[in-house]
């Protein structure tokens, strides 16, 4: 007799960490019991650090309640929960039960607090006139160096006739922000005086803020710039040492209602581990804006591609972007034609890493930035359109082609 034929099976592997992808799924195979598997199957993991011995046991202990997993390690300052994710959604409840002991309740918050941010965007950032809404789509930020030592080789000086065409032409690329910064600060700069700071930065600001239609932020670690450049115009500080190298800092930006980008940056790259101390960092920096006056809301945070990180550091940490979601703030990254792309790419110069950038970019978004800083606008405005269609679900153009 012939041999049968071969049966040909459709294998496919499901990607559990998409929601929208194993939703999909379930639905395809039972509608009816698709919201509900996603409701009580899907796994979930939370790593809790910073813990004493004492939350630690507790923690076990309710998750083991709930049917989840709690994996404490010898010393009781760090645990891994994990199970279904109604049961780690869970553990919050059960923490609140021990209402006699402040540091479990504190706990809770904090535990609830950042498994709600890791599935639902940002609250909105009020840029001046603006408001900027998270989660549908990416915001490009657009950097304007008024420096004559860029790294990227795009420092215009302090000429404004230069300054005004270059910001002109970010906006008309497409950038909804434009990031006036009068300090390089790639490696191995020169500290720039206040005065001279002062004087590229000030003029400059005077004269975008008005004119262009987006808002303005200044690239600054400086308490004296950054509130002559308010003054001037511009709505939010991007501060590289995230609010905490000029002790003023907090308080200006509180005192102008600004927004503020508070990035990661250390001197050294030794890590004990690599995204829980970048965590734990920008954590302080959060705290530095609410103690002076600044609410959440008005925060943005920046995990410091580049700074105070190696190549390797750099990559494992945009590999890893989407565990910085729990901070519930929205999320800065800035890549754009860095060191780290040119080691990639054989050693190319700054001005030929646009393809290495526009990986990066797309990365970042998948894995949950919400601004990219770049300096080729036209070119990431277009990445970032592709990406969020995919990531997103932006809607298509209507224009057909």
């Amino acid at each position: 007799m012939p041999e049968a034929a071969a049966v040909r099976h459709n294998v496919r592997l499901v990607d559990t960490g998409s929601d929208a992808d194993l939703h999909a799924a379930l639905m395809a195979v039972d509608p009816a019991a698709g919201d509900l598997a996603m409701r009580r199957g899907v796994m979930s993991a939370v790593l809790l650090e910073d813990l004493a011995i004492d939350q630690a046991r507790v923690v076990a202990r309710v998750a083991a309640r709930g049917g989840a997993l709690a994996v404490p390690n010898p010393e009781g300052n760090r645990c891994l929960v994990l199970g279904p994710r109604n049961a780690v959604a869970g553990i919050p409840a059960g923490l609140r039960a021990f209402s006699d002991q402040p540091r479990i309740v504190d706990l809770a918050r904090t535990l609830e607090a950042g498994l709600l941010a890791a599935v639902q965007p940002p609250a909105p950032l009020r840029l001046g006139p603006h408001t900027w809404a998270f989660g549908r789509r990416t915001y490009v930020l657009g950097i304007l160096n008024v420096t004559p030592d860029s790294f990227s080789g795009d420092g215009v000086g302090d000429d404004l006739a230069r300054v005004q065409a270059r910001a002109e032409a970010l906006v008309a690329a497409g950038a909804d922000a434009l990031d006036v910064g009068g300090e390089s600060t790639r490696p191995g700069h020169e500290p720039v005086p206040v005065a001279e700071e002062l004087r590229r930065v000030v003029p400059a600001v005077r004269a975008l803020a008005p004119a262009l239609g987006v808002p303005i932020s200044v690239d600054t670690s400086k308490a004296a710039v950054a509130r002559a450049a308010l003054e001037a115009g511009a709505v939010c500080i991007n501060d590289v040492w995230g609010l905490r190298r000029d002790p003023e800092m907090a308080s200006v930006a509180a005192a102008a209602d600004a927004a503020v980008i508070c990035m990661h940056n250390q001197a050294g790259t030794e890590y004990q581990d690599l995204v829980g101390d970048v965590l734990r960092d920008l954590r302080r920096s959060l705290e530095v804006a609410g103690a002076a006056g600044l609410s959440a809301d008005r925060c943005v945070v920046d995990p410091g591609f580049g700074f105070g990180k190696d190549a390797t550091q750099n990559l494992a940490l945009l590999r890893r972007l989407r565990d910085l979601r729990v901070l519930g703030r929205p999320l800065l990254v800035g890549t754009s034609r860095k060191s780290t792309i040119g080691r990639i790419l054989g050693g190319r110069p700054a001005t030929e890493r646009l393809h290495g950038t526009a990986a990066t970019v797309a990365l970042a978004i998948a894995a949950g930035a919400d601004i990219v800083r770049v300096h080729d606008v036209a070119a990431m405005r277009d990445v970032s359109r592709v990406t969020d269609a995919v990531v997103r679900g932006r809607p298509l153009d209507p224009t057909p082609g």
